[in-house]
């Protein structure tokens, strides 16, 4: 797995659980100790919506025209995907 598989996986993830903006992404990524750039975030976002794994939509916030992304079918069957494949590579890494 790439570096951006795993951005993607965690983009995905929360997705699910309910809509995401890309500023949320970078505080959520920070958290987790990785600075990403509004220009790392946002062209994966883009990506993402073109490949169909997300769906975006404009909203006003707080007076302000932001981007919100939701997980689409495609993006839910991909983030099993992903999550079978990192289960089998933890198993593997962390077998005692």
């Amino acid at each position: 797995m790439k570096y951006r598989d795993f951005l993607t996986l965690h983009v995905l993830h929360h997705a699910e659980r309910g809509p995401i903006t890309g500023s949320f992404m970078m505080e959520e990524l920070k958290r987790h100790g990785y600075h990403i750039s509004p220009g790392t975030i946002y062209p994966l976002l883009h990506s993402m919506e073109k490949s169909g794994l997300l769906k975006s939509r404009w909203e006003v916030r707080e007076g302000r025209r932001v981007r919100v992304y939701e997980i689409t079918d495609l993006g839910r069957k991909a983030l099993e995907e992903g999550k079978a494949r990192v289960r089998e590579l933890c198993r593997e890494l962390l077998e005692e």
